[in-house]
């Protein structure tokens, strides 16, 4: 596994900086300009073949606001890679992986779901988790949870 961060770290460093490894996963930060370019060289060159999750951080009193964090997996050299990157509470929207990994269309649609983070590219961003209809996105710090929503009819 080492050879394979080792050449990972060469080729990703010059757009997403050093790495870093932790708990056997090899970490990389970039700019979400860099997002889909280094997902399509983690898959085509270096082997992950499988996009694992995306999920969010909300650092209410940082700038940029959301941390989007995703996970690969190389089922050829048993490896995973994370890759974080930000986006501003303004536009908080970032490029797609559908085109990449087919997978990402619903783990997307549960991110923007929870934070409200736009996924330029993804054609179906409905509510996953939530009902049409629910106000607001749940994890973000700021969401005030004493808030009632709507009632919705209940369907057979």
């Amino acid at each position: 596994m080492s050879a394979t961060f080792d050449r990972l770290q060469q080729r990703l460093s010059p757009t997403a900086g050093p790495g870093t490894e932790m708990h056997g996963v090899l970490a990389f930060t970039l700019a979400a300009d860099d997002l889909l370019t280094t997902a399509r060289q983690l898959r085509d060159d270096h082997g992950f073949d499988l996009f694992v999750d995306v999920t969010a951080v909300d650092w209410i009193t940082q700038v940029p606001r959301f941390e989007l964090v995703y996970h690969f997996y190389s089922t050829t050299h048993k490896a995973r890679v994370r890759l974080k990157t930000r986006v501003a509470e303004a536009d908080p929207s970032i490029d797609s992986l559908t085109p990449l990994y087919g997978s990402a269309a619903y783990m997307e649609r549960e991110c923007h779901d929870m934070y409200g983070i736009r996924f330029r590219g993804n054609a179906d961003l409905r509510p996953i988790l939530l009902y049409e209809g629910f106000t607001g996105h749940p994890l973000r710090k700021d969401y005030p949870k004493q808030q009632e929503q709507p009632l919705v009819p209940y369907r057979n």
